[in-house]
Order: C-alpha cells, then sequence, then structure tokens
C-alpha cells in the first residue's frame, strides 16, 4: 500500500496523482484506469510486431515503436514469454508506472494481458536515448547546456522518486540507456520493471541483484542490499558519462581503464583539489562549456560514486547541487577529499574474478548472487601490479 505525498511549491507538471492508497497488485493491473489493449490490437499498431519497429531490447523483452489509430505514436513494451521474470517485473512496472505522474518520468498509456503475453503501452518519445547520442557511432557531439538540462531533469524525476513516493521507489536500473529525450532535449527517465518499493521502516531492501554492469552500487552488487543510495551511485555514473562522454564499460580502453568509475576516481580528486578538470571533461567539447558548471557536476559526480553508501548524497541534495549557485557544502555531507574509501580490499574480491569476462561483455543486464563490480577488479589489478589498492575521493 502506498501514497503519493502532497507536494507544496511545486510545478503543476510535477505533482503526483491524489490517489491515497493503492490497490493489490492484481487489482492495479485490472483497474489502474489505464486502456487495455488486446494482443490483435497491438500486432496492428506495430505492423505484426516487425523488426523494422524495434525500438530496443534488453533483458526482458524488445520494444516497438506502433502508431494508433488517432494517429498517437506510442512504444510497445514486449516481455519475453517464459521469461522468470516476466509476471513479476509486468506487475511492478503496472503497479508504479500507473500511479507515477512527473514530467521527467515517463507515462503509461496502457497495457495487454493475453494468455502469456505481457506487454506495456507507454508514451512514444521521439528522439532516442541519452545512450545514442553520447555513444551513438556518427553522432554530432551533444553540447554542453544539453548535458547540464539533462542531468537536472533526470534527477528531477528520481528525487521524485525517492522523496515524493510513499514508499519511496528505488529504480534500481538507472542508466543512459533508460533516459529517454524528445525533441527539445527533454528527460523522461524509463524502465521502471526492475524498481523496488521501499517501505521508510526499513533501511535497506535485500533483493537478487539485478541491474545493468557498470552502474551497479558495490554494497548492492556484493550483498543485494538496496537503498535508494543505490540508485544515487548509478546516477553518478551517467553524470560521468556526461563530464567525460565515456561508456561506464569501455573493453577497448587499456587494462585497468576499462571501468569509468575506475578511471575517474583520481581524476575526480585531482580535478576538486587543484580545479584541473582537463584530463576528464570530454574533449570533443572543444572547450566549449561553462567552468564552474563543469566543476559543480564534477564534485556531485564524486559524492554520487563513493565507496561508502551512506556517504552519498540523497537525490535531493544531488538536485540542489546540480540546479542552483549555492553553496556545495549540502552535497558533501562534511564529507572532505580523501574521507572516503574509493575501495575495501577485504580479500573477498579475487574469488570472483573469473566471473569478469562473462559478466562484463557488452554491459549486458545481470542478476544473481556472484556479480562483479570494476571496483573490485580494479582492486584486483591493483593488487597484481604491486599498486596501492586504496585509492580515495
Amino acid at each position: 500500500m502506498w501514497r503519493l505525498k502532497n507536494q507544496k511549491k511545486k510545478e503543476t507538471a510535477d505533482s503526483p496523482s491524489s490517489s491515497p492508497t493503492a490497490p493489490s497488485v492484481d487489482s492495479a493491473v485490472m483497474g489502474s484506469g489505464q486502456t487495455h489493449f488486446t494482443y490483435e490490437e497491438l500486432e496492428d499498431i506495430t505492423e505484426g510486431f516487425s523488426k523494422q519497429n524495434i525500438l530496443g531490447e534488453g533483458g526482458f523483452g524488445c520494444v516497438y515503436k506502433g502508431k494508433l489509430k488517432d494517429g498517437k505514436l506510442v512504444a510497445v513494451k514486449q516481455l519475453k514469454v517464459g521469461s522468470g521474470q516476466g509476471d513479476r517485473e509486468f506487475k511492478a512496472e503496472v503497479e508504479i508506472i500507473s500511479r507515477v505522474h512527473h514530467r521527467h518520468l515517463v507515462s503509461l498509456v496502457g497495457y495487454c494481458i493475453a494468455d502469456s503475453e505481457r506487454l506495456l503501452i507507454y508514451e512514444y518519445v521521439p528522439n532516442q536515448t541519452l545512450e545514442h547520442h553520447l555513444h551513438g557511432k556518427g553522432r554530432p557531439v551533444l553540447e554542453w547546456a544539453r548535458r547540464v538540462r539533462i542531468a537536472i531533469g533526470s534527477a528531477k524525476g528520481l528525487a521524485y522518486l525517492h522523496e515524493d513516493c510513499h514508499p519511496k521507489i528505488i529504480h534500481r536500473d538507472i542508466k543512459s540507456a533508460n533516459i529517454l529525450l524528445d525533441d527539445e532535449f527533454e528527460v523522461q527517465v524509463a524502465d521502471f520493471g526492475l524498481a523496488k518499493v521501499n517501505d521508510t521502516t526499513q533501511t535497506h531492501v535485500s533483493t537478487r541483484v539485478m541491474g545493468t554492469f557498470g552502474y551497479l552500487a558495490p554494497e548492492y552488487a556484493q550483498s543485494g542490499q538496496l537503498t535508494d543510495r543505490s540508485d544515487v551511485f548509478s546516477f553518478g555514473v551517467v553524470l560521468l558519462e556526461l563530464i567525460t562522454g565515456r561508456k561506464p564499460v569501455d573493453r577497448n580502453q587499456p587494462l585497468g581503464e576499462e571501468s569509468l568509475v575506475g578511471w575517474a576516481r583520481p581524476l575526480l580528486k585531482k580535478a576538486i583539489e587543484t580545479g584541473d578538470f582537463s584530463e576528464l571533461v570530454d574533449r570533443r567539447l572543444e572547450k566549449h562549456y561553462v567552468k564552474n558548471e563543469v566543476f559543480r557536476m564534477i564534485e556531485t559526480a564524486a559524492a554520487c560514486v563513493r565507496y561508502s553508501g551512506p556517504k552519498r548524497p540523497r537525490m535531493v541534495q544531488v538536485l540542489r547541487a546540480l540546479d542552483s549557485e549555492g553553496d556545495m557544502g549540502d552535497i558533501c555531507n562534511g564529507i572532505k577529499v580523501g574521507q572516503s574509501s574509493a575501495c575495501d580490499d577485504s580479500g573477498q574480491n579475487h574469488s570472483v574474478i573469473k566471473d569478469v569476462g562473462s559478466i562484463g561483455r557488452g554491459g549486458m543486464v545481470v542478476s544473481g548472487v556472484r556479480v562483479v563490480t570494476r571496483l573490485m577488479v580494479d582492486a584486483y589489478h591493483n593488487r597484481h601490479e604491486g599498486k596501492k589498492a586504496e585509492r580515495r575521493i
């Protein structure tokens, strides 16, 4: 059971729905007020789920572009038949999205239940994803002003999930591929299928590890303990993508530099201590950026990717840091550079090092207990090369 807080001094477009309570999952699916579609209708609007209409494919199925009879474009997410997580994914997504209304979160148009088929119909967001614009081959350079606006819009959506939903909603799969952009480069955060509802009386949710390699918070990957600060870590990786233009995991980089977080940590420390961020910032920008905005985003990213979850800021603090010219003390939580351990060299990491090759390939969605993060890989390399295993930010 959950409700949405009445927000004060909020933009009308950001206001939550006024539903005081939530029904059970089944009644949420069947009585959420969303439009029900038949499977035949969805076949028709996607032209038989044509390959030409595929917008993307993830761990649970494909997303197709469709056109309703009134001409409205939609995105149809078809969950894989027989997927072990299919029903849970579907019910979680319908229950959550049907009650979440915010201009920076994707809107649910309808759903379909037909025998073993489970489909979700979303409002179509026409301008692809942040991943596409940052990392797509042959794409023009994403200008700095748009990067800042994308960061702020995404932070607004996530802060709403964490602070204004009761119980709070932990997204669990924050990544550049789940940040959709419209023609004006306004953000809508997508894919709530992995989201978890967290009662405020709980310090964390213990759950199977799911998410995308390169974005997983270390405590979540190692123990399955999920908190809102796990989303903050993932968002920090997205900020690093915006700053550097690099992918979260890039196997084409030199050994030891494949992980964006691992590569960036010493450079973040240097930038904050000296003000020199020349080695961090995306060279494709050719210095066409506002220096104080870059430095502000660097400080925010460094705070978000702290190894210790409790030492990371809340999303509302992240939003304030990105969207204001005020003091950055709020984002620091009183922690100075060097006071948050970058990696816990506990000796347990190389017991799973052999799993890296299969898990890391392609940045795929991963699940299970034996998950390894690049932080753990970096610690292994540091021990192997005789370097200090603990870096500090």
